[in-house]
């Protein structure tokens, strides 16, 4: 949907929005699996330190995924590696920049879970269980709304928001791009002016041509060059 929504011309070629949505599976993947195996290895309910951890990955978590991009890109621009440039994967697109950018991305993403770690042993989140799943009796219908239905909804925004941060800045191309014909285009009017500033030789028959005389007596014409200067 997020696809089908871009302009036109800024609209990424199949190729290029599977490079850039794999990026999250992975990342989203490794998540999940991360947030499964935190919940069964800490004490307390296993639904609820799931769920726990899934609304901290999407409120603290996705701030910590947008400074770590900020901070890698800021990085990568500086040491001008083409390829890490989240977004560019060359042209025609290479697989290896795929590779780099999806380590990068997981790099952040495993700084994202470190500190979110670290904040699920603050005390005191106990009574918030009694608030998001106290009201919800069934163990089965808890499990599906903690496992299929949250994730399904939040992710799915979560991708939209994520997949804005490391797609191609095509703005930036543009005035680029725009600038570059600027500078090309005061070229050629240099280059023009120029070529009309330079003399022009008229062979027409004009009134500045002069009778000379030759050798053996016949009338030649010689023309002199005419100076034009086109404003």
């Amino acid at each position: 949907v997020k696809r089908v929504k871009e302009p036109k011309e800024q609209r990424r070629p199949w190729k290029i929005w599977f490079y850039d949505t794999s990026k999250q599976a992975v990342g989203a993947l490794f998540i999940h699996f991360y947030n499964i195996f935190l919940s069964s290895h800490t004490e307390g309910d296993p639904c609820f330190l799931y769920l726990l951890n899934f609304i901290l990955d999407t409120t603290l978590g996705m701030l910590l995924i947008w400074l770590g991009l900020k901070a890698v890109s800021r990085i990568v621009q500086c040491k001008k590696y083409k390829y890490l440039i989240f977004g560019e994967y060359g042209d025609p697109p290479q697989v290896a920049a795929w590779v780099g950018q999806c380590i990068l991305y997981l790099l952040i993403v495993a700084f994202e879970k470190t500190v979110i770690t670290c904040v699920l042993f603050i005390p005191g989140w106990q009574k918030l269980q009694q608030i998001l799943l106290g009201y919800v009796p069934n163990s089965e219908l808890k499990l599906t709304l903690v496992m299929f239905v949250m994730p399904f909804i939040v992710n799915a925004i979560m991708f939209w928001i994520v997949d804005s941060l490391i797609m191609r800045k095509y703005k930036h191309k543009d005035t680029l791009r725009i600038s570059g014909s600027m500078k090309t285009a005061e070229a050629k009017m240099t280059e023009e002016a120029q070529a009309l500033m330079s003399p022009d030789v008229d062979f027409d028959q004009s009134e500045s041509d002069h009778d000379i005389s030759g050798p053996l007596g016949t009338s030649q014409k010689m023309k002199q060059p005419s100076y034009q200067v086109v404003v």
